[in-house]
C-alpha cells in the first residue's frame, strides 16, 4: 500500500496521562457476533476468568464484544496502567473493553534487579511475555470477541513479536507506532552489553559512552534488545498480507530510527497501511487519532 503522508502538528511532549485525555471524545459502533457460518450458535462472552484477570489490568465491560490491547512504551518493570485508565475514563466508549497485559518483568521484577542478566535470560523473559500476551489474545478470539492491538514503541517489538511467534490471526487489526523491523545490528548488540543509543537525525546510530548504573537499567536494556535483535523482515516473509497492520513512523525518530527504504519497501510489498511524518519519537507518538482511525476504524 502507497505510504500515506501526515500531517503533523507541532503538541506538547507526548505524555499518556496527560494528552490522552484529549483523545477521550469518541464514539465507536460495536458489531455484536452472528451465528457461525456452519449454523452453530455463538460463543457466549462471559465475564473474565479469573486466571485472566490475574495478569492483566483492565477497564470496562467484561462482556464487550471488542477488546483493545495496549501495549505501552519501555520496557520497565512498572505495570503501566496509564492507557487503560484514560481510554476507560469518564467519557469512556461502550461496548468495548480495554486491557493491558502483564510481561515478565512487570509480573516479576525481581528477575533484573540484584545481578546483570544475559542476553539468553532476556530472551526467555520475552518469550513469557509473549506467552501471556497471546494466552490474552486467544482468550478473547475464542470467545468470537473482536481483538485489536496498540503496540507503542517497545510495545511495537512487542506486537511484532506476537505475530511472528502465534500468527497474523491472533487479533483481528493491529496498530504499531514508533517501531522497527530490522534494527541496526550497533544498537541491539549494545543493548545486549547493557548500553543505550541513539539516532541522530532519525538516521545515524550514536552510543552513549557510560553505562547506567544500576543492574536494573542495564537489563532492561537487555530485555529491549532481545527484541530489537530479530529481524521482522524476515520472520514476516512467510506472512503474505499485512492488510490489517497499520504502520505509524516518523522521519526523524531519535529512539529507534527512522524505518530505513528496504523496510518501507518490505510493508508496502506486504499491504501494510503505512503513514509516514516528519516527526521525531514523541511527535509520531501523538498520532494516535490518525492511527485508530485507519487501523480500526474509531474515531477519537
Amino acid at each position: 500500500m502507497k505510504k500515506v503522508p501526515l500531517k503533523m502538528t507541532p503538541l506538547n511532549r507526548f505524555n499518556f496521562g496527560t494528552n490522552l485525555m484529549l483523545l477521550a471524545f469518541f464514539t465507536i459502533f460495536i458489531f455484536s457476533c452472528s451465528k457461525d457460518d456452519d449454523g452453530q450458535p455463538p460463543v457466549v462472552i462471559t465475564e473474565l476468568s479469573q486466571e485472566i484477570k490475574d495478569i492483566i489490568y483492565f477497564k470496562g465491560d467484561e462482556k464487550a464484544s471488542t477488546v483493545l490491547i495496549t501495549i505501552p512504551g519501555g520496557p520497565d518493570t512498572e505495570f503501566a496502567t496509564d492507557l487503560v485508565d484514560q481510554f476507560s475514563g469518564p467519557l469512556n466508549p461502550k461496548g468495548i473493553l480495554t486491557v493491558t497485559v502483564h510481561q515478565a518483568q512487570t509480573l516479576n521484577p525481581d528477575i533484573v534487579t540484584g545481578n546483570d542478566i544475559t542476553l539468553t535470560q532476556a530472551s526467555s523473559f520475552n518469550t513469557e511475555s509473549i506467552k501471556m500476551l497471546s494466552k490474552v489474545t486467544k482468550y478473547f478470539k475464542d470467545q468470537g470477541r473482536t481483538v485489536y492491538v496498540l503496540g507503542l514503541s517497545f510495545g511495537s517489538f512487542v506486537t511484532q513479536d506476537l505475530i511472528a511467534k502465534k500468527g497474523i490471526d491472533s487479533a483481528d487489526k493491529y496498530l504499531i507506532i514508533t517501531g522497527r523491523l530490522d534494527m541496526n545490528d550497533v544498537i541491539w548488540q549494545a543493548a545486549a552489553e547493557g548500553r543505550e543509543g541513539y539516532f541522530e537525525n532519525g538516521v545515524t546510530p550514536i552510543l552513549k559512552e557510560d553505562l547506567p548504573t544500576t543492574e536494573k537499567e542495564r537489563n532492561l536494556n537487555r530485555i529491549s534488545a532481545a527484541f530489537s535483535m530479530n529481524r521482522y523482515t524476515q520472520l514476516f516473509n512467510n506472512i503474505s498480507d499485512l492488510s490489517n497492520v497499520t504502520y505509524i513512523y516518523g522521519e526523524i525518530d531519535q529512539a529507534v530510527g527512522s524505518l530505513t527504504t528496504s523496510e518501507v519497501q518490505f510493508l508496502e510489498s506486504k499491504n501494510t497501511n503505512l503513514i509516514v511524518g516528519p516527526g521525531d519519537h514523541n511527535a509520531t507518538l501523538n498520532f494516535l487519532v490518525q492511527g485508530f482511525k485507519d487501523a480500526f476504524g474509531i474515531v477519537l
